[in-house]
């Protein structure tokens, strides 16, 4: 696969990752919100489990075994996982599809904080102007009058706190593993099976219900997670990780857009702005490092050939 035919694939998966705010909304119609999380990740494992299981049989072929401290890794990515995507969907209830996607892209900035935080590793300068603009343009978002936004915008913004936290550790234990489908399924199987638990404290669980969300369910969990989540880590394989960051943060813009025809969702000049403003930021973030990067080692390679 060649630089381009990547780039093609996670546009797809942007798409993917966009109209699926559609159906995780339409999907609350009949389930909860932790049963639509925990039955959609549970679908997404039985879908990468064939995966899963070969590269099991690779890694006992090379003489290579999970150790407890890899278990426990994936376990947590799971958890993490969890804790995102409940919260996004118990936001999406009340809440809009195009104000969900653009405040769950909130974790691109967040990401260069917690490494700082947590992993003491520098942010680039352009974080913190960035992430200014990603506050003021979720209160353009929320409607600009006070910071009052709606009760869903607050649970997905919580949410992106968990999505960065995943994002920050994934790559992590993926890369120590070596085994991304293996990984990507122990995930989505914790995250299900403690969706479950918890739907089962607190929410109402019915066949007539299951049914009635049977359609999003099956195009949140086999489309988003399963197809979208595996073509990502294929598609970052081979492709440039400014042009990753960049193309896979237009699922804000597609999230809006199948907001817009699908669910009549209209934004008003605050809310345009809003998203315009929060979208400049996400792009920069991502491009400033690399951009400086790139003019460093264009100064480096001329120095070292003068």
């Amino acid at each position: 696969m060649n630089r381009s035919q990547a780039n093609l694939l996670l546009l797809a998966v942007a798409v993917i990752w966009g109209s699926a705010f559609v159906a995780q909304a339409e999907g609350m119609a009949g389930v909860g919100p932790l049963t639509f999380t925990g039955i959609r990740f549970l679908l997404g494992t039985a879908i990468v489990l064939p995966l899963a299981w070969r590269e099991w049989q690779l890694l006992a072929a090379r003489g290579a075994r999970l150790v407890p401290a890899d278990a426990l890794g994936i376990s947590a990515l799971g958890l993490l996982l969890m804790l995102g995507a409940a919260l996004q969907q118990i936001g999406i209830a009340s809440t809009t599809v195009t104000n969900a996607g653009f405040l769950t892209a909130l974790y691109v900035p967040l990401v260069p904080l917690l490494a700082w935080l947590i992993l003491r590793t520098r942010p680039h300068w352009s974080v913190w102007p960035t992430s200014l603009g990603c506050l003021g343009g979720t209160w353009l978002l929320s409607g600009a009058e006070a910071l009052d936004p709606l009760v869903g915008d607050a649970w997905v913004i919580a949410s992106s706190v968990f999505w960065a936290l995943h994002l920050l550790f994934v790559g992590r234990i993926a890369d120590r593993i070596a085994a991304p489908f293996l990984v990507a399924c122990g995930q989505f199987l914790v995250c299900g099976l403690i969706s479950l638990l918890c739907a089962g404290l607190s929410e109402v669980i019915t066949l007539a219900g299951i049914r009635q969300a049977l359609l999003p369910i099956v195009y949140a969990g086999a489309v988003s997670v399963a197809i979208g989540f595996t073509a990502q880590v294929v598609g970052q394989r081979y492709a440039q990780p400014a042009d990753a960051a960049i193309i896979l943060s237009a699922e804000t813009v597609f999230a809006a857009l199948f907001g817009f025809l699908l669910m009549g969702d209209r934004l008003n000049a605050s809310g345009v702005a809003g998203c315009a403003l929060i979208l400049v930021c996400i792009i920069v973030v991502q491009v400033a490092p690399m951009t400086l990067a790139a003019h460093q080692a264009r100064t480096n390679g001329r120095a070292r050939g003068g």
